[in-house]
């Protein structure tokens, strides 16, 4: 006796077919799973026999063996259990109707029956989806992960047994949908106007957040850093539905995804700086996305970057310029996306007082070079705003006037948003940061005074060609940001304002 049903495996986050083959043969009581599969597939033997036999039907005594096809691809994960349990129920005769060739079967088996949740659901079935699958049995617990993609059929189970029911017809199970919606705001209880004064660093994070562009604050301890990036989420405008999903796919692989909802609002990711090469950049023997993939489409904070790994900061150089990064092990190559806003935070010395008006630096002349060199140039160049902060004065401290709440600003950054999202409507780019090199001479305009401001600078600072890009694409994001169709005079000289910063310690 002979059954196939469809399952599927992960590589990265994409979805390839596992068709699970049962032959149901006479002799010695066997049960072989063959087709490259891992320690988990093959545990599941006891899974399936225990659950099939707790929730009351019998486990067939004969010859059984399972396929996995195809044989060549390396197949992980315990998502199999319950596509290997159909299978063999439908061989046996106990599923009586014929499973259409549209249907997919994702579950893990507890011994009672039960069916767990899984990781990466979502990317299973996105995957399965775009190859012509428009059935999807899957965990109940994963239901609202899956249930947001269209044209496909999510039907939530909760046990072995609920199953065979549904398949022989004898129970009915609606498809389960939701719609999507990001029009709730996040509760956040960090907003700009806690912070007392700063308004050249709220400035600079409001250019960050408007064109997506990385930024680097140098400045001594207390003077707001780590604060003010903290609340950069609060003026970033909502995902949208497409990058809802590849957020929410990343999640749904490393077992991330708070109650398996779909992720409606940017992430803030703040790794500490112990954090590894791999931790930071994924990887594993089982490759999975590290800390820059999880700030996808959100917030990268390295808070203390020189204390950092010198070969660990390095690492960042290759997704920072292509918004993706590719992990290559023996048994697998997989490319993760990666496209973040980079906020860096660092003092100016070990001490930190380099250039506090209020504490004397006692640190040698070597050490804060030892320091300030675990920065790199090449680094240093792909951060597109750099930012001296000071201390707060007590004046501003003690000031009854109102600072500008965070919703002000973000209402500034949307509009922002929006005037790119028009200006590139026809080509594959969402804000200014990503605009092409090719592409910069034509959206990024300058007038005659304003390219001999950009040669005197270039000239006095030696910028390189990268970083003279990067002053364009700010002064374009400044621009959009005082609603002005041209780059003008004041938009360049700010924009060249933010790279200059770091010649006075590098």
């Amino acid at each position: 006796m002979y059954s196939k049903v469809k399952a599927c495996i992960l590589q990265g986050l994409d979805g390839y077919t596992i068709e699970v083959e049962t032959d149901l043969s006479k002799g010695m009581p066997q049960f072989n799973i063959v087709g490259l599969a891992d320690i988990a597939i093959k545990e599941s033997k006891e899974r399936v026999r225990t659950a099939i036999n707790n929730s009351g039907y019998n486990f067939p005594i004969s010859r059984i063996t399972i396929n996995l096809a195809p044989a060549s691809l390396k197949k992980d994960g315990s998502q199999i259990d319950l596509a290997i349990a159909v299978s063999i129920l439908e061989a046996n005769k106990v599923i009586k109707k014929k499973i259409t060739e549209d249907t997919l079967f994702l579950g893990e088996l507890f011994l009672d029956g039960r069916i767990n949740n899984i990781s990466g659901a979502l990317p299973m079935v996105i995957s399965m989806r775009n190859q012509g699958f428009k059935k999807f049995i899957v965990p109940a617990g994963n239901k609202n992960e899956c249930a947001v993609i269209p044209d496909i059929d999510i039907i939530p189970v909760d046990n072995l047994k609920m199953v065979v029911e549904y398949l022989n017809e004898e129970i009915e199970i609606n498809p389960y949908m939701i719609e999507f919606d990001n029009s709730k705001e996040a509760i956040l209880d960090m907003d700009y106007s806690d912070m007392k004064g700063q308004n050249a660093l709220k400035r600079a994070l409001e250019i960050s957040a408007a064109g997506f562009h990385n930024l680097l604050m140098i400045g001594p301890p207390g003077s707001g850093k780590t604060m003010a990036a903290k609340r950069l989420p609060s003026i970033l405008p909502e995902l949208d539905f497409e990058e809802s999903i590849e957020v929410t796919k990343i999640y749904s692989v490393t077992g991330l995804l708070k109650d398996n909802e779909l992720i409606k609002f940017r992430p803030f990711r703040s790794p500490h700086h112990t954090a590894s090469g791999v931790s930071l950049i994924g990887g594993g023997r089982i490759p999975k996305p590290g800390e820059i993939s999880l700030a996808h489409k959100g917030v990268l904070f390295l808070d203390e970057m020189p204390e950092f790994s010198k070969n660990v900061l390095e690492v960042l150089r290759q997704p920072l310029e292509d918004k993706t990064v590719t992990i290559s092990r023996a048994n697998a190559t997989l490319t993760y996306p990666a496209d973040f806003i980079l906020i860096g935070g660092m003092n100016p010395c070990p001490c930190g007082n380099l250039s506090n008006p209020l504490k004397e630096c006692k640190c040698s002349e070597r050490s804060i070079n030892n320091y300030l060199n675990k920065m790199s140039s090449p680094l240093l160049d792909r951060i597109d705003i750099h930012i001296e902060v000071s201390p707060v004065k007590y004046k501003d401290l003690d000031s009854k006037v109102a600072e500008e709440k965070s919703e002000t600003i973000k209402q500034r950054v949307i509009k922002a948003r929006e005037i790119q999202k028009k200006r590139f409507e026809d080509v594959n780019i969402n804000s200014n940061s990503q605009i092409n090199d090719k592409d910069i001479k034509k959206y990024c305009v300058l007038d005659k005074e304003c390219e001999e401001i950009m040669k005197l600078a270039f000239e006095k600072y030696k910028f390189s060609a990268r970083t003279y890009n990067k002053l364009l694409k700010v002064a374009r994001t400044i621009a959009d940001i005082d609603n002005s169709r041209d780059i003008e005079r004041e938009h360049i000289l700010e924009s060249i304002r933010y790279k200059t910063i770091d010649k006075k310690y590098w």
